[in-house]
């Protein structure tokens, strides 16, 4: 009951933030749209710490700006090696050390947003990433980004 009360909210509170119309019509909509929404959740059985990870709305405070910085860096990255020619593709698999299925999602989608690196596979904790120069695959494997996802989740 306490994650269906907090999601609704959390929808809500989006979907205000997100429309900036305030009329009594457009805001009803809102309530409608947002209680179909959380009905069915519930219906498909989905109202859980993963479908829902409330629990790590503190944590994200840190990661997010953390996350949009990488991406910048990467993004200049990218650029440098796409103008200077410095291209060499390759596949790297990682370890995920991350204990959750949430996290080791977090962390392949972390990776996806990244500039220069794709996720194709996640199986088990184990990731396969396609990189755009075995340095960037180096420097994953080094754990930086996977130890900040692992505090995200809570270990440390």
């Amino acid at each position: 009951m306490k994650k269906t009360v907090s999601l609704t909210l959390m929808l809500f509170a989006l979907w205000l933030l997100w429309s900036g119309i305030y009329t009594f019509m457009i805001t009803s909509f809102g309530v409608a749209s947002v209680i179909l929404c959380v009905w069915l959740a519930h219906r498909m059985n989905i109202v859980d710490s993963e479908g829902h990870p409330a629990h790590l709305a503190l944590a994200h405070i840190t990661y997010g700006p953390w996350l949009l910085w990488q991406i910048v860096l990467a993004n200049i990255d990218v650029s440098k090696r796409v103008l200077s020619g410095n291209i060499n593709p390759c596949w790297v698999r990682i370890k995920a050390p991350q204990k959750t299925p949430l996290g080791r999602v977090i962390y392949a989608n972390s990776i996806t947003l990244t500039p220069g690196t794709t996720t194709v596979q996640l199986s088990g904790d184990e990731l396969l990433v396609h990189t755009i120069h075995r340095e960037v695959g180096e420097d994953l494997a080094r754990g930086a980004m996977a130890s900040r996802v692992s505090k995200l989740e809570g270990q440390d």
